[in-house]
This record gives C-alpha cells, sequence and structure tokens, in this order.
C-alpha cells in the first residue's frame, strides 16, 4: 500500500513522560525538526509556545503528554500537545477566545496561554473521550502558525 502525502508535509509525534525536564525535550525537538525543514523563520515562537503548554501539561497533570507537529499544505505548521487532565483552559475553552485578560502586573503565573493567543495564527482544543477505564480522556490543545489568524475551538 502506497500512501501519498501533499508535498511538503510532514510530521513528528514525541511522548513525553511526566518529568520537568519534558519542556526542554520538546523545544529541542521543535527546533531540530524546524531547522531540519527548513522552517527556521518560526522556530523561536512555535519553541515558546510549545514549551508553554508543555509545563503547563506537566504542571496539571500526573501523567505523561505528548507532542505532535504537523506541517500543513499552504506552509500551515499545527502543534498539538496532549495531556490528561480535561479542563479546557482559556484561550482555548468557550468563546470569546480574544477576550482573555492580562494577569496582574505582579501575579508569578498566568501569562503561558496568552502567548498563544497573541502569537499564533489559529488555536483550538478537542477534548479526548473517556474510554476504557478512561484511559483516552484528557485533551489535545493544538495553535498554528504560518496562516490566517482564526480561533476554532474544538477542531
Amino acid at each position: 500500500m502506497v500512501t501519498v502525502s501533499p508535498p511538503g508535509t510532514w510530521a513528528y509525534v514525541l511522548r513525553l513522560p511526566h518529568d520537568p525536564r519534558a519542556a526542554r525535550v520538546a523545544r529541542m525537538t521543535v527546533r531540530a525538526a524546524l531547522n531540519g525543514h527548513g522552517a527556521g523563520e518560526v522556530v523561536d515562537v512555535v519553541e515558546l509556545l510549545v514549551s508553554e503548554q508543555v509545563t503547563n501539561a506537566y504542571r496539571h497533570t500526573k501523567g505523561p503528554a505528548s507532542l505532535r507537529l504537523a506541517a500543513l499544505a499552504g506552509g500551515r505548521l499545527r502543534v498539538g500537545v496532549r495531556d490528561g487532565h480535561p479542563h479546557v483552559p482559556a484561550p482555548f475553552g468557550r468563546p470569546p477566545w480574544d477576550r482573555v485578560p492580562p494577569p496582574p502586573a505582579d501575579a508569578e503565573n498566568g501569562r503561558g496561554l496568552r502567548l498563544v493567543q497573541l502569537h499564533a495564527d489559529a488555536w483550538g482544543c478537542r477534548p479526548l473521550g473517556g474510554g476504557p477505564l478512561g484511559r483516552d480522556a484528557g485533551k489535545l490543545l493544538w495553535f498554528e502558525v504560518g496562516g490566517p489568524r482564526k480561533a476554532m475551538a474544538g477542531t
């Protein structure tokens, strides 16, 4: 069986253990993959947003996470981080996605997902069903760069 993909498309998936070093491993993987595919112009922003999402997965869950990088048609890059926690944070949750207020100046956290809102061209969340014994529960938070700017929850 032959699989045909549109030119310039590719995908990588990385399973990340519940480990404080997972964000660093994810950043290094993103940098290597994007530079290897000639997408160096988006490395810094993708590396920043991946670091925030993987750090949140580590901080707010007790299990592993996974990172998926996919080059799509039209020069877009979609990045997804899957974790086992069902809570969908803003700006990935219900509309209005564009009204996530900035945290207070003295807050020690709460800025990470606002960065997605500021730097990604599109973002969304796909809740994952609770399969047998709840193993598939959780969510997939994703964002895109390199396309028209819009928020699309649930896709």
